[in-house]
């Protein structure tokens, strides 16, 4: 079969036996740095994508992806379900109150915010429901004063099931003894977790309850919506709040969690950045390599210069040597770093089983797993800037091959 004599010679200087043992390891050094550096920044980048994508299913869950308020309340909240819902980006839309307040029980004071609710409505814009470690949605009925709180609430307020709370808001009341702080009893109906910050301060309770400790006349403060493409929220919501008439407010998540996310994806392109210098490394390995064959084959050069071979092919043997060598590092660091994105999670609760330990806590982390999810344009992204480091690091050396010259090289053969 045909082959260019480039490709050929420099396939054949890859895998030939040399006599210099250190080049052969040295060769062996810069395969195993590009597949080590590669696959660890393609299972790290994964791990971090699973977090933010906890993150967002958790957090971005229980808080609106966008809300339409009124100047206070707004009078017909069922014609802003309806547009919304007739929106092609919007898959629900529910009713809500919300304020801030404090709880108290068992002698201890927490701050938390009241969000006045429709169990069937909210059910179908939150992940409440699915993570209720006692009651449920329905659980909350109008004119009962009953509250769902979180996990770490009710552990920090020592609360069951069944509990009395009193709710204080920060508004007062005049009396005929004076003024007070407006306050109610509720009784504890539900604790969810859905392991974030949310658990110590969000609360929910009927909006018919919420109607009447806020005082706004049986009216509901505004509407959220769950959209289909939380990066599309805003201009889902200016959409529909045009389509409505009138002025209302509109609000999403990045303004509410928004520098989170930003952080998050900060954080991510730095270690990225960072990890990358790896792969580098490794890549650069391949001058020193190549540097230290072409020292050795110096003669063997010269000989190829006598019978006729341009400085480019010589050029191109090397470079074809050196792509070898990185087109190997990266094919199988991008293997394993697949294989290894998928699975990190059952290798570290495998790993945690054999040792008798748990990396994550679930008593101080929102998750007790690792998460990961793999993204195939990052993988793309790191294969090819793997190969493109590992080829630009052949020039110098397959430079330095093409200015052999002859005469001097075998002066002393």
């Amino acid at each position: 079969m045909f082959k260019p004599l480039s490709f050929s010679i420099g396939l054949r200087y890859t895998a030939a036996k040399r006599r210099n043992h250190f080049i052969s390891f040295i060769s062996l050094t810069s395969i195993l740095g590009l597949m080590l550096g590669v696959a660890l920044l393609i299972i790290v980048l994964s791990v971090m994508n699973g977090f933010d994508r906890e993150l967002q299913q958790r957090i971005l869950g229980m808080v609106p992806h966008a809300t339409i308020q009124g100047q206070s309340t707004v009078d017909d909240w069922q014609r802003i379900d309806q547009k919304a819902t007739e929106t092609p980006d919007v898959i629900a839309a529910a009713p809500f109150i919300q304020g801030q307040g404090m709880v108290t029980g068992s002698g201890n004071v927490h701050g938390v915010m009241l969000n006045g609710i429709l169990p069937d409505e909210e059910r179908q814009v939150s992940i409440i429901e699915n993570h209720m470690e006692q009651g449920s949605l329905e659980d909350l009925r109008s004119g009962e004063f009953g509250i769902i709180v979180g996990r770490l609430l009710a552990a920090s307020l020592r609360l069951q099931i069944g509990d009395k709370v009193t709710v204080v808001l920060p508004e007062a009341s005049i009396t005929p003894a004076g003024v007070l702080p407006r306050l109610k009893r509720f009784t504890v109906k539900g604790i969810f977790s859905v392991g974030a910050e949310l658990d110590g301060s969000y609360t929910l309770i009927h909006m018919d309850d919420a109607a009447k400790l806020m005082r706004t006349g049986g009216k509901a403060q505004g509407v959220r919506l769950l959209v289909d493409d939380l990066f599309k929220a805003p201009r889902v919501a200016e959409k529909v709040a045009r389509g409505l008439g009138g002025r209302y407010y509109v609000s999403d998540w990045t303004r509410t969690h928004g520098n989170l996310f930003q952080a998050i994806r900060m954080e991510k392109t730095m270690i990225g950045l960072l990890l990358m210098f790896i792969v580098a490394v490794a890549a650069f390995n391949v001058v020193s390599t190549l540097v230290m064959v072409v020292t050795d084959k110096t003669a063997d050069i010269a000989i190829l210069r006598t019978m006729g071979a341009t400085p480019g092919r010589i050029m191109r043997i090397f470079i074809v040597q050196g792509a070898i060598i990185g087109v190997s590092g990266v094919l199988v660091g991008t293997i394993l770093g697949i294989l290894g994105a998928e699975n990190i999670s059952a290798i570290i609760s495998w790993v945690e089983g054999v040792l008798g330990i748990t990396f994550l806590s679930p008593d101080v982390y929102f998750i007790s797993y690792l998460p990961s999810q793999l993204q195939w344009n990052d993988v793309f992204i790191i294969s090819g800037s793997g190969l493109v480091m590992a080829l630009l690091a052949t020039i110098y050396p397959a430079w330095r091959a093409s200015r052999v010259d002859p005469a001097e090289a075998l002066r002393y053969e």
